[in-house]
């Protein structure tokens, strides 16, 4: 495979001089529309306002958005700056937002008014009190020693914080040389994007991906759907995950095609938008095609114009699948493997499989990546048909966690492969199958929860002595959270309490759905606590809450 070796922001301005009018970003819902050459002036704007308000080459700059149009004009400003984009899960609360602002070394932070239930301006104003008497791009917090600026996303002015039409008017009127100067120092294997993946420590960790990590992952994943400049994608999944931005953006980026954009996923919204700008491809995870077609106004909408798309996320069950070749019109519908480290795809199913392999497998490995199977005890490669874990190697790894080398170690060895954590096997013909998962992990709709996380979080509430987390099936979801609490010695706490408390500091998809108050759990010989007791004992009082 011959590897994009440009950074981002040279491969736009590429595919800006192949054709500038071209439609690049359209947000049907709202009728705005920017051509490849419409955007980059924008993108422009932006990089220099933030260069005029210091921040340059490697400094980390979030943003705490859903997708909202600036938010692409985020991603390939700093692109085009050597900056960093730390991107910030939607459902993140305060206790959640003050580790990554610290953890990351963040310079600055873009942020919305608000999402759901959550007040994004009123977390930030708690979580840095010397905003509101701070000089803009000035701020000195005691908690947050690296943080400089807020920008607000929108025209509202806020205390102590830039907006976007401010820092566009700034670059609008700056020259281009510094712009360029700085352009020409950014090279592709430089990091262009941090995400945060809960961990298995308890703590999310940093996720460092490259240019060429992501822009080459991106290609592989439209070569797969075999896009062309004449695609249209309806994208109504977030931003901040790699589903988003790398299958998204980047495939679309690297054929020239269109990006069909919603802020949020609405069911509707997606059945319109198909319709009304004619999308060729769909992405979401299974929940989300499982609620367009079952949606009662589902029939009004004329879905003729869809080939392909993706379902990835968590696993596909095989009727979801076939409702959306056949009742959606996507008869060339794929599957892509992967995680956050592997930039994050490793396998991918192509058009022209059998439908029978685009349902049941998750493909073959894409060019420039080795994918096997690996016995988890001893790191031999497995024969086919042999379950084992699924490691991979190329240039898809990531450049590591921040800040944890550790962690990073644990996670690529010393032979490069990336361990993914997910059992899986390959027939002989090259095609994965996922059976399992060694971590401990819960894939709730398509979001990674790493009960550890959730169990350190329960256990710093007043009057829980101790907290299991496990993962309980779920038909709408595939799994849900249920925790198993032990309280302190004459407390009197109930399940609401629990999930009251959870809910106010934590994302709401990591609260636990069930909450079962015990006295002990259930041990092996050696007082080791027994998880699978634990699941298996979850189901059980769950189905028995039903009825």
């Amino acid at each position: 495979m011959q590897l994009i070796e440009d950074t981002i922001g040279e491969y736009f301005e590429k595919q800006v001089a192949v054709d500038p009018d071209h439609e690049f970003i359209v947000y049907p819902d709202r009728n705005l529309r920017f051509t490849y050459g419409q955007f980059d002036e924008r993108v422009n704007d932006l990089a220099k306002g933030l260069l005029a308000i210091g921040i340059g080459k490697g400094d980390h700059v979030g943003i705490w958005a859903r997708n909202v149009p600036d938010w692409l004009t985020f991603m390939f400003a700093t692109a085009k700056i050597g900056a960093v984009l730390v991107t910030v899960n939607t459902s993140y609360r305060s206790h959640e937002v003050e580790y990554v602002l610290k953890q990351s070394d963040m310079k600055a932070l873009a942020i919305i008014d608000r999402f759901r239930d959550v007040d994004y301006l009123q977390v930030i104003y708690e979580l840095i009190p010397e905003l509101r008497k701070s000089e803009r791009g000035r701020l000195r917090s005691k908690d947050f020693p690296h943080l400089k600026s807020i920008i607000y996303v929108g025209q509202e002015k806020h205390r102590g914080m830039y907006n976007t039409n401010e820092l566009m008017l700034l670059g609008s009127h700056s020259p281009d040389d510094e712009l360029r100067e700085i352009m020409g120092t950014v090279r592709s294997d430089d990091v262009v994007n941090m995400q945060y993946t809960s961990g298995t420590t308890g703590f999310p960790k940093g996720v460092m991906l490259t240019h060429k990590n992501i822009l080459n992952n991106g290609l592989s994943i439209g070569d797969r759907q075999k896009f062309t400049h004449e695609d249209r994608l309806c994208l109504p999944v977030p931003l901040f995950h790699c589903f988003g931005i790398v299958l998204g953006v980047m495939a679309i980026l690297t054929h020239r095609a269109t990006l069909v954009m919603l802020e949020i996923f609405d069911p509707l919204l997606v059945l319109a938008a198909v319709q009304k700008e004619k999308c060729t491809a769909l992405y979401g995870v299974p929940t989300m095609f499982i609620a367009e077609y079952t949606h009662p106004m589902f029939d009004m909408f004329d879905m003729s114009s869809l080939r392909t798309g993706i379902m990835a996320g968590s696993t596909c069950p095989v009727e979801a699948m076939k409702k959306v070749v056949d009742d959606m019109h996507c008869y060339q519908i794929t599957s892509v493997y992967g995680l956050t480290e592997a930039s994050p795809g490793m396998t991918q199913t192509t058009v022209d499989d059998p439908l029978e392999l685009r349902v049941e497998t998750v493909g073959k490995s894409f060019p420039g990546v080795e994918v096997c199977v690996m016995d988890p005890d001893t790191g031999e490669i497995l024969p086919p048909d042999t379950v084992g874990e699924l490691c991979c190697r190329g240039y898809n790894v990531m450049k590591g966690y921040y800040k944890m080398p550790e962690a990073t170690k644990q996670a690529i060895d010393e032979r490069g492969w990336l361990h993914s954590g997910d059992l899986g096997t390959c027939d002989e013909n090259g095609y994965y199958r996922i059976t399992g998962r060694i971590k401990d992990m819960i894939i709730r709709g398509g979001e990674n929860i790493y009960p550890r996380e959730i169990e350190e979080f329960l256990h710093v509430m007043p009057g829980i002595r101790d907290a299991q987390v496990v993962g309980i099936p779920d038909e709408k979801y595939g799994e849900i959270v249920g925790a198993f609490v032990i309280l302190e010695e004459g407390v009197d706490l109930a399940e609401e309490d629990i999930r009251d408390y959870a809910i106010s500091k934590i994302a709401r998809y990591k609260v636990p759905k069930h909450i079962f108050i015990v006295d002990e759990y259930p041990l092996t010989a050696s007082g080791k606590i027994q998880k699978y007791r634990l699941r298996d004992l979850a189901v059980e009082l769950s189905e028995k809450s039903k009825n």
